[in-house]
Parts: structure tokens; C-alpha cells; sequence
């Protein structure tokens, strides 16, 4: 007869008792301990109506009755015989916790599935549910936003009205390369950022005096323009905050909430790659607007080299946009 000291509730009181845990045959009894030769049954029941709790390197091993009555026992070298002369074999999860084997496995699975996930998955996923928003609600996302940015970084535009009206009739009267042309709406600012342009969720395409003055080249304003109208056409900025959000609440599931500053210290390097495929996605926009309107791609090229000289050497792997160097070679098609 294979036995063990234990400590046993009934599950009906708090009170426990010192007992002996032994198996014969198919049958488990719980012996009460007691002084003299005999040992009062206190109760018994066939094996199958046991449940057995994990192994745990220090906590105690739980023998579980169907009443919700159990056994606790910290002895486990003895539990562990009992339970290999009965025949009893942990189910194949226990058995992989308790493998370092196994539990690398299951790490490596699980990189491995997030990865995929985070490459393939999300991307995909997101590019449906942004075109699955309507366009109206989109818009709302920006409302307030150029308001903030008159008050905060932009100021009036410097740039005569009849040059604007120039600029906006030239982009005007290009043909988009693809149906479903998103509406836009293009304002001319003056920045203490220098030479940008980009586009609000509220379809207003932003252009500062500094980058016109940059580029001395009405051709290459156009392909920027059309740049910007690719991220209004490929629902960019909506797609981005359904990726961030999908990436920051697996952030929270697996680093807790313990941090809110490390929490986001990947969920913000994730992103800028979202970022980078979002401006790749972008340019060939671009591309495809300059050859339906017969404007060679070499102008976008420029802009791109005169905008990386202004701050040369940022590494493509950080930033949130492909190098300038890079993005040229892939216009001009050399890549």
C-alpha cells in the first residue's frame, strides 16, 4: 500500500485534519491519524474521482474529491510514487511546463505566431477595417486639428495669393491615376518647422511656404503633392491608428500595466515601420499621378535629395520614413 501525510478539508468548515493519504488498488483512502494501532477511515473513493493539481517546484500538491473536499501534501517525493505505481501521468501541457524542451518550443511558437501576426496579419487586417470606415467619419478625426496647428506651429502663409491660386489650379487640373479620388483641400502655411507637407484625416493637404521656396520647381511641388493625396487615397492616418491601437493593447496584454512610458517603447517602434510601408505606399501614389499627367518621375526624385540634404544620415532602420537616398534609387528605378 503506497501512503502519505497530508492535511485534508471537507470543504464544508474551515477545520482541518491531520490525515493519511494512501491508494490500494483502484481505491484512494483518507485515513484520520490518530493514536494507537488502528486509523479511522474517514473517507474513500475510487481513483477516477480524484483531480490531482499541477507539480509546483514548493507549493503543496491539491487531490481534489467530486464534494469539493481535497487533500493538500507538501511531501511530493512520496505523492510522486503513489502517482506512478496508480499509473497517473500528467496531461502533455504539465508535462511541457516542466520541460525546459518544451517551454522553449512554446516561447519560439509564440514569437514566431506574433511575428507573422504583426508582418502579415495586422497589416491586412487594418487595410480592411479602414476601408470599411466611411469617409465621414474619417474626416471627423481631424476636426480641430489645422486649429490647433494655426495656434501652435503654422502661421499665415507668406506666399502671394495669386502664386497659391497658381499652384492649387496646376494640382487641380492633374488626373489622379486611380478611381475614387479622395476630396482634399490644399492650404498654404507658413511653418517654424521648415520645409514640409502632409495631409490631415480631414482631407486637408498642408504645404508650407518653406518647401515650395525649397523646391524652385513647380514639377516637383506636384509630385510632393500628389504624395500627400496618396496617403488621403490609402487611408493612411486611419490605418495607422488601427494598427497602433492592435499593437499597444498587446503591448499592455504582455508587458501589464506596469509602465506606460515601457509599454510604449515598442509599441512606438513598431509603428515607424507601419510608417515606412505607409510612405512607400505613398510614393508609388505619386509615381503613378506624375506618369498619367505626363510629369517625368525624375522631379520627385529631386525633391526627395533636396529634402535629405537638409538633414543627411538618419538611419532608415529608426526612421519613420525610408531614406531619401533610398526612396530616389526606387523612383528611378535603379532597385
Amino acid at each position: 500500500m503506497n501512503k502519505v501525510a497530508a492535511i485534508y478539508f471537507d470543504g464544508k468548515t474551515s477545520r482541518l485534519h491531520h490525515v493519511e493519504f494512501s491508494v490500494q488498488g483502484d481505491v484512494a483512502y483518507v485515513n484520520d491519524l490518530i493514536t494507537g494501532p488502528d486509523q479511522q477511515i474517514i473517507r474513500s473513493c475510487p481513483l477516477s474521482e480524484l483531480r490531482v493539481s499541477e507539480r509546483t517546484r514548493h507549493a503543496a500538491r491539491k487531490v481534489t474529491f467530486s464534494d469539493g473536499a481535497y487533500l493538500e501534501i507538501t511531501d511530493h517525493a512520496t505523492f510522486n510514487v503513489i502517482l506512478e505505481n496508480t499509473g497517473y501521468q500528467d496531461s502533455t501541457v504539465v508535462q511541457l511546463q516542466q520541460s525546459w524542451t518544451g517551454t522553449l518550443a512554446a516561447l519560439a511558437a509564440v514569437i514566431i505566431t506574433l511575428t507573422v501576426g504583426y508582418v502579415y496579419g495586422l497589416p491586412a487586417a487594418s487595410r480592411v477595417v479602414a476601408f470599411s470606415v466611411p469617409v465621414s467619419v474619417e474626416r471627423k478625426l481631424g476636426d480641430g486639428l489645422l486649429a490647433f496647428l494655426d495656434k501652435h506651429i503654422f502661421q499665415p502663409s507668406k506666399l502671394p495669393a495669386a502664386r497659391q491660386a497658381e499652384l492649387s489650379a496646376r494640382f487641380q487640373s492633374l488626373r489622379p491615376p486611380r478611381s475614387g479620388s479622395p476630396k482634399y483641400q490644399l492650404v498654404f502655411r507658413k511653418s517654424a518647422i521648415g520645409p514640409n507637407a502632409f495631409a490631415l484625416p480631414s482631407g486637408d493637404i498642408i504645404i508650407t511656404d518653406e518647401i515650395i521656396a525649397l523646391m524652385k520647381d513647380d514639377d516637383a511641388v506636384m509630385g510632393v503633392l500628389a504624395h500627400e493625396l496618396g496617403h488621403l487615397h490609402e487611408r493612411h492616418l486611419t490605418r495607422r491608428i488601427i494598427q497602433s491601437s492592435a499593437v499597444g493593447a498587446a503591448a499592455t496584454l504582455l508587458f501589464g500595466d506596469v509602465s506606460a512610458v515601457i509599454a510604449n517603447i515598442p509599441t512606438l517602434m513598431l509603428d515607424m515601420k507601419y510608417s515606412r510601408d505607409a510612405e512607400t505606399e505613398a510614393d508609388d501614389y505619386a509615381m503613378q499621378m506624375l506618369d498619367a499627367n505626363g510629369i517625368a518621375r525624375e522631379h520627385l526624385a529631386a525633391a526627395f535629395e533636396k529634402l535629405e540634404a537638409l538633414a543627411p544620415g538618419v538611419s532608415p532602420y529608426i526612421s519613420s520614413h525610408p531614406s531619401g537616398s533610398e526612396r530616389v534609387m526606387r523612383i528611378r528605378g535603379n532597385n
